[in-house]
């Protein structure tokens, strides 16, 4: 299957976003050994997966993604795997009758909000308008993919989120 996004770091918290439909998400890239992981198993809220993404001809914003459905059981054993970990809250935010994907991450991250969304023809995509609540995109900043943040602290990436004035934000 082809996926077909735009990612963007946020400007600020979308008002409303704290009532917004969310679920805990905690994603672990294997192996830790790789600087940027494609393989990733999912706890998505109470479901369970593994994931394997690649770029399409070297656009991140077209990504061919493979998914397995896994049991709790399954999930926990592959948990024991030596990866890079990341937890984050996503929220599902309704902007201009399109649902985006929201994610507030914790712990380490803490201060990192990161927005996305998908599409589902090329046009669609490259006639989207960026919302007011977003920074900047960064779609293909390598940076900011999963699993380059994964197993990071918000210190490894002030550096990247400088070159865009990025500020911490924190849902209150």
């Amino acid at each position: 299957m082809i996926e077909l996004e735009k990612t963007y770091l946020a400007k600020s918290v979308p008002k409303g976003l704290a009532e917004c439909r969310s679920k805990e998400i905690i994603d672990i890239y294997i192996p830790r050994s790789h600087l940027h992981p494609k393989l990733r198993i999912r706890k998505n809220g109470d479901r369970y997966e593994m994931t394997k993404k690649e770029p399409v001809a070297d656009d991140a914003s077209e990504q061919e993604e493979q998914t397995i459905i896994l049991t709790e059981e399954e999930f926990n054993a592959l948990n024991k795997l030596d990866g890079k970990k990341t937890r984050k809250i996503r929220y599902h935010y309704p902007h201009d009758g399109r649902m985006a994907e929201i994610d507030v991450f914790e712990g380490a991250l803490k201060g990192l909000i990161v927005i996305d969304f998908e599409f589902d023809t090329e046009e669609d995509k490259e006639t989207f308008a960026m919302p007011e609540f977003c920074l900047a995109e960064v779609t293909q900043e390598e940076f900011i993919a999963g699993g380059m943040v994964c197993g990071r602290k918000y210190e490894d990436l002030k550096k990247d989120l400088r070159r865009y004035n990025y500020k911490k934000l924190f849902l209150d």
